[in-house]
Formats: structure tokens, sequence, C-alpha cells
């Protein structure tokens, strides 16, 4: 099934407070782009007046030197509006683009700083959507849209203002169109942000099913989940386009009416400035200008209220990228010192679902330099203790701490050089192997650093096999790694970042067997004195720990060394002669491997 918990939304007062501040960021770009599209459009202002003082003087009868005369300084005044408004773009899109950069740096930053439990109950579609379609959107509002709203709004104030300055009677014709524009306006503003925040969630849903679908090939062919999977995705299309048909009949009511209120104004400026001119109260210059000056004021406003719906899409993908910054963080940071390096835990209960605990009361605690592993069957909660020991989730019960301190309660920084993670799941960035490598890398490391890394996980010889060595491009677009390879490259960054304390989430499924075994045993002059715990399924991990731990049910049912354990003739012994393959074989310190 798909997720169903979203990430949240944010509201429409912390979108105006974040685009204030902005603009406060950038007040002298935002002055001078004002300014010079004001200065544009007031250049624009000069051809209907004097177009009206051209009527009226051919009116008195005027000389063809002076006809010339006004058209030159018609045509001055539109190259000077071409030059002014070519350099008012400019800025508004260097400004655009200082904005949107901004914006996708504070995304990313309140993305990566999402806490893990929350971005795996929102599931990887809503995510997806928000940093593909949203940000998408978002940049097209930026760049364009905004810009040319900008400079709609301020040649629609400026041309009013033109307009009034003929005569106080225009002021009339103009208000006729204020009602439908104001009902249309409020009508459509009224219900434009949640059809659009609805169409962006059926996006977020289409995403997550389809990634889930893609992710689980195999398993869905395998159950025959085809079918299934196809009817989701026909449900949530069609939810989709419910909300798309939704948005788009506000727009074809909304646009419509619009027009009135374009209209209005002008006729209403022909018939009242005609009546005027024939009782004699305005001249035939003034009621040209007029006419012209209200005409002009169709194309502003009409570009006022068509961008305002793509400022609306861009208002809801705004919404939707700052709510990822309103999560709330799983961690409380106290400022506490660990005083050393004891791991434990202590009646530990968890839940990923309130009122559904998955472990229920859990107490391990992990001597400095100990060796444990976690056995159990699957689904008793062996990697959910795991992320719990690296401290990715905090307890929802009891506490987990190092040196006293809560894990939560330390910077993530901190943590990780106390504790560290590595599961089967492992990413190769684009860029070369070096790269990779050097993310974990403490600053001032060189290549004999990384070398020793990568010869600790058994992977130097592959390496210096690639074309180019540590400078071959590897991830998406470069050489593919083979599972393998990737997983013990997520190995090598582990030596290099150095942690007291290793959480291994059956690091080395991925690998042969004999390879796996081979890695471990090469782990194991590496990791000589540090604490590590070893979540395996294969046992040959816990028979070479210092202790075990079988987990069961999300409890520790057994807890011994591997010798104890297997006299104790428990589930442990039971694992053990399931996996070693005999039920009455010798048992004792035998290595499984041989």
């Amino acid at each position: 099934m798909s997720a169903t918990t979203s990430l949240p939304v944010a509201g429409s007062r912390r979108v105006r407070r974040y685009a204030v501040d902005l603009c406060r960021r950038h007040p002298r770009m935002l002055l001078g782009a004002l300014l010079l599209h004001g200065l544009a459009a007031l250049a624009g202002l000069a051809a209907p007046r004097l177009i009206g003082d051209l009527v009226e003087a051919v009116e008195r009868g005027s000389s063809v030197a002076a006809v010339d005369r006004t058209m030159a300084l018609l045509a001055g005044f539109v190259v000077l509006q071409a030059v002014l408004t070519r350099y008012a773009r400019y800025l508004s899109q260097v400004l655009g683009e200082e904005v949107l950069a901004e914006l996708r740096e504070d995304f990313v930053a309140h993305a990566l700083a999402l806490p893990v439990g929350v971005v795996e109950a929102a599931g990887s579609g809503d995510l997806l959507t928000r940093t593909s379609r949203d940000v998408d959107q978002l940049a097209w509002s930026v760049r364009r849209a905004l810009p040319e709203w900008v400079i709609a709004v301020v040649t629609a104030v400026l041309t009013f203002a033109a307009a009034l300055s003929v005569g106080w009677w225009v002021a009339l014709t103009c208000l006729l169109g204020v009602p439908p524009l104001v009902v249309g306006l409020r009508w459509y503003l009224a219900r434009a942000k949640a059809g659009y925040l609805r169409e962006s969630a059926t996006y977020s849903q289409i995403n997550a099913t389809l990634t889930e679908t893609v992710e689980g090939a195999r398993t869905v062919e395998a159950l025959g989940l085809g079918r299934e999977r196809v009817r989701a995705v026909d449900v949530e299309v069609a939810d989709s386009f419910d909300a798309e048909r939704y948005t788009l009949r506000l727009r074809t009511v909304f646009f419509p009416s619009m027009e009135i209120s374009y209209l209005l104004p002008t006729v209403a400026t022909l018939l009242l400035g005609g009546w005027l001119h024939v009782q004699g109260q305005v001249s035939l210059g003034d009621v040209t200008a007029a006419t012209l000056y209200v005409q002009m004021l169709i194309d502003p406003v009409d570009r006022i209220v068509s961008i305002l719906d793509e400022l609306q899409l861009g208002a809801a993908s705004l919404a939707r990228l700052l709510g990822v910054a309103e999560v709330p963080d799983d961690r409380e940071v106290s400022g506490a010192r660990p005083d050393g390096e004891q791991l434990d835990a202590r009646d530990v209960r968890f839940a990923y679902v309130e009122g559904r605990e998955v472990l229920h009361g859990m107490d391990l605690a992990v001597g400095v330099g100990e060796r444990i592993a976690v056995v159990g069957p699957s689904g008793a909660g062996k990697s959910t203790l795991g992320r719990l020991l690296a401290g990715i989730h905090p307890p929802t019960g009891g506490a987990v701490t190092v040196g006293g301190v809560g894990l939560t309660e330390l910077p993530l920084d901190e943590l990780r050089g106390h504790v560290a993670l590595v599961t089967q799941e492992h990413h190769v960035f684009v860029g070369t192997l070096r790269d990779n490598l050097a993310l974990a890398a403490p600053p001032g490391s060189d290549d004999a650093a990384v070398r020793a890394a990568l010869e600790a996980v058994d992977a130097l010889e592959w390496v210096d096999a690639l074309p180019e060595g540590l400078d071959t491009v590897v991830g998406s677009g470069g050489r593919a790694l083979t599972p393998p390879q990737a997983q013990q490259v997520a190995l090598a960054r582990l030596v290099l970042a150095d942690p007291h304390t290793l959480v291994l989430d059956e690091a080395t499924a991925l690998i042969d067997p004999r390879a796996a075994r081979h890695l471990e045993r090469s782990l194991a002059a590496v990791l000589e004195g540090r604490t590590v715990v070893a979540i395996a399924h294969r046992l040959f991990s816990a028979h070479d720990a210092d202790r075990v731990a079988v987990v069961e049910d999300g409890r520790i049912r057994e807890l011994g060394t591997h010798d104890e354990l297997v006299a104790a003739g428990g589930s442990y012994a039971a694992l053990w002669d399931s996996w070693h393959g005999t039920a009455a074989g010798p048992r004792g310190g035998e290595d499984p491997a041989t």
C-alpha cells in the first residue's frame, strides 16, 4: 500500500513571512527593478497623451512640422521604453535566479534535516514530488510569473494615475469594472489554493505508488500483484484527473467573467467622454487620451489576473516546500557530554505507529570494545533495535545512551563520532571514487588513508584494476559498481569516519558468503578495540561475537556467549542447528564456515 502520511504544508502566513524575508535580503536589486519598471511604464504612458494632443491640434488645424515633431517624440519614448524595459527585465531575472537559488538551498537543508522516521512514514513519493514538480513550478513562478506580475502591477497603477490626470470623470468609468473584478477574484481565490494543493497531493500519491511498484517489481511479479498495482494507479490517476478538472473549472469560470470587467470601463469612457465633449466640458483630445489610457489598462490588469493563476500554483508549491521545515525535530540536544563510550539500552520501547509497539522493554548493555551479535527471525525487531542503538530513532519509551547521555540528545555531527550505522542500503554518489570516500574522511586525509580503508575492506584490488583507479567516475552516468563493490565502498566510508561504535545491520548481506567471511575477517583487524553491534542473518557473525542477543517478538529472549547459548538448548541452539545443517552434530566452538 502507498504511504498515507504526508509531509506538512506551510500556512499562508508562513508563506507571506518567508516571501517578505526574501525581499529584505535583496533590497537594492528589488528597488532597482521596481524603479526601472516604473520608468519604463512612464515612458509608455507618453503615447496616449501625445496622441490626444495631436488629435486636438489636427482639429484646430496643425502644420506638418508639428505632426512630425509629435511623431518623433513618440518614437523617442518608444525607444526609451524599450531600453528601460530591457534592463528592468534583466535585473528582475537576476533577482529571480538569486531568490530561487536561496529557496532551493533552504529546501535542501530542511530536507536533509528531516528525521528518518518522518521520511519513512511519508514515503518517497511526497518528497520526490516536492523536489521535482514543486521546485519546477516555483522556478517558473519566480523566474517568469512574479517579475511579469510586478511589471503589470506597476504599469496598471501608473496607467490609472495617468488616466485620472485627464479628468476626474475617468475614475467613474474605471470604477464600473471593479465590482465584477472583486467578486470574481474573491470567488476564485477562496477556492484556488485548496484546489492546487489537492492537485499536488495527487501527484505525490501517484509518484509514491509508482516508486513502490518499480522498487518492488520482482515481488509484484512473483506474487501476481500486477493487476492490483495497475488498479491502484488507475484510482490515483482518476483522483488526479478530478483534481485537475476542478482547477480547470475554476479557470473557465473565472477568466471569462473577468472580460466583462475589462470591457465595461472602455465602453463607459467612450460614452461618458463623448457626452461631456458634446456638452463642451472636455476636449476631443482629452476623450482620446482617456480612452487610450483606459484601453491600456486592460493589458496590465489582464496580466495581473492571468498571472495570478500561476502565482497560486507557485504559492501552493512554496507552501509545500516550506512545510518540510515545519516537521518537528525528533532530537532534543541537551548540551551534555558523554562520559565514555558505554552504550546502554534500558527498558527500550518503540512504535512506528502509535499504540502498536514493535519493541517491548528491551535491556542491553554493550561494553566498551565488546562485539555483540543480534540474531533472530525476520520481523523480530533486530533492525529496529539497531536503528535505536545508532540514534536514528528516539525510543518511545525507556532510554538509549552513550556515556550516560541520550543518543538523540547529541548533535548529529557529534553522535556520528560515537556511533555509526551501516545497512544493506547504500548509495554511490555521482563523482570519482575518491570523492565518494572523501565524504566520510576527516579533513586533511590523503590518498594513503583512502587506500588503507579500501584495503581494510578487501576492496583495494578491484579499485586498482579500474581504468583510472580512484579517479574513476562512478554513480549515475559513470561506471556501475556491483552491489558487493558498492557495499564495500560504504564500509570503507565507515573505516574513514572512524566512529567508536559500529552498528552493522546485515551490512554484508549483498556479498557472496565466502567474500563476506573474508571481509569480516579483514574488518576484524581494523575494528579491534571498537564496540560493534552486528545484526546478522549469517550465524558465523554470532559465532565470532563476544556475546549473542536473540531477539524474538520485540524482546531479547536470550543473551550470552555462543557456547553458553548452544549449551542452553534454547532458541539460539535451534537456530544454530538449523543453520549449521545438523541437529545432532558437534557444537561448541566449531566454526560453521568450515
